[in-house]
């Protein structure tokens, strides 16, 4: 097959999920086109069968309004029209599954078929907008085929849309290959040189992650267990992230790494991971950090519940309650048999998500598409 695919290039979840979705498509034998305004975060290395092409802005300064959703459906019917393409993969709803609509109207409805991948904020947020409403309803029913990463997403997209949509749901996925756990000593001896346990949080630093909890939490583990956090990624809430580190006067043992491709390299290093998220559709960093064999510790929204078993491969909050947080990840840490089993069944319950189970369904996906059933 040959396949658009399209999503935000930054560090997110939806855009790995979509270029790691594409480099395994690619490996299987299918044709990908990367169709968006900058080369994904993660597409870092040349792959045979994939191919970029970038969405050109308009800088003329009569536009002063964002014209990127037009210039993507032209685009998107350029790279159909010209290299044949099968189906536009679109993840994101909006604006993104409105341009391959756009573009569809532009080659033709029996040209090309669309398959939009739901990722949680432009349901749960973009969405509801009443500005948006009736457009993501429209997007949705005009695609060819939907698909959402939890069962909770599903729901709450026939729920708040009132729609009929067939949505399947088609878990994120994590390479096991690559996410392992590992002892690395001279690693690790780099992030806590006298032998601190390590407490990690990777998220885009939106408000939604709530990562000034994962600060105050690791406040609290601090006074019973000698420990460092690492936090990884960047975003509008890191400036008030660090001015909270100083306020707690922790800037000795809190690292900001900012965002970073070595990630599993830190994750293999990792004893907690901590996910505060006061919204989360599925937690794909959450499931990256299992696949390593670290517990997590999130709250209980979401699509995080479907893969975080409480009591198990970790534990759950409520939304805010740091000290709960703080309280489960001590005893992990202060009891090493209980921590061996919680991180056994981390890494037991991430293989059931790995790439080579999940990537197959969208290819059965895909095929059902294009037959039209």
């Amino acid at each position: 097959m040959k396949i658009g695919i399209t999503c935000y290039p930054t560090y997110g979840g939806s855009g790995v999920i979509a270029t790691e979705l594409g480099k395994s498509l690619a490996k299987r034998g299918h044709q990908i086109h990367f169709i968006s305004y900058a080369s994904p975060f993660r597409l870092s290395h040349y792959v045979d069968n994939i191919f970029y092409h970038e969405v050109e802005k308009a800088t003329y300064p009569l536009f002063e309004f964002n014209l990127y959703p037009l210039e993507l459906a032209s685009k998107l019917a350029e790279v159909t029209e010209y290299e044949g393409l099968d189906i536009l993969h679109m993840h994101y709803a909006i604006p993104h599954a409105t341009s391959a609509f756009l573009a569809r109207e532009i080659v033709g409805r029996d040209r090309i078929k669309i398959v939009t991948t739901l990722h949680g904020t432009d349901i749960t947020l973009i969405g509801l907008e009443p500005t948006f409403l009736p457009l993501m309803k429209f997007t949705i029913q005009q695609s060819d085929g939907v698909t959402a990463v939890s069962r909770f997403l599903r729901e709450k997209t026939l729920t708040n849309y009132g729609i009929d949509t067939d949505i399947e749901v088609i878990p994120n996925f994590v390479d096991t290959e690559v996410y392992f756990p590992q002892e690395n000593g001279s690693f690790r001896k780099s992030l806590a040189k006298h032998g601190e346990k390590i407490i990690v949080h990777v998220s885009n630093f939106r408000p939604v992650k709530r990562v000034p909890d994962v600060i105050r939490a690791f406040h609290i583990i601090r006074e019973s267990i000698s420990s460092v956090l690492v936090l990884v990624g960047d975003g509008p809430d890191r400036g008030e992230c660090e001015r909270l580190v100083r306020e707690l006067d922790l800037a000795d043992v809190v690292k900001f790494l900012g965002k970073q491709e070595a990630l599993a390299d830190i994750l293999k290093v990792s004893d907690i991971f901590l996910m505060p998220s006061q919204s989360e559709s599925f937690g794909l960093s959450a499931l990256e950090a299992m696949a390593c064999g670290v517990p997590a510790i999130t709250t209980s929204v979401g699509g995080l519940p479907e893969l975080n078993v409480h009591g198990s491969t970790g534990y759950i909050c409520e939304i805010g309650d740091v000290e709960r947080m703080a309280k489960y990840a001590i005893e992990l840490l202060s009891y090493p048999e209980k921590y061996r089993r919680f991180s056994s069944a981390a890494r037991e319950r991430a293989v059931e998500f790995d790439v080579r189970k999940i990537v197959p369904q969208y290819e059965n996906f895909y095929e059902r598409v294009l037959s039209g059933n």
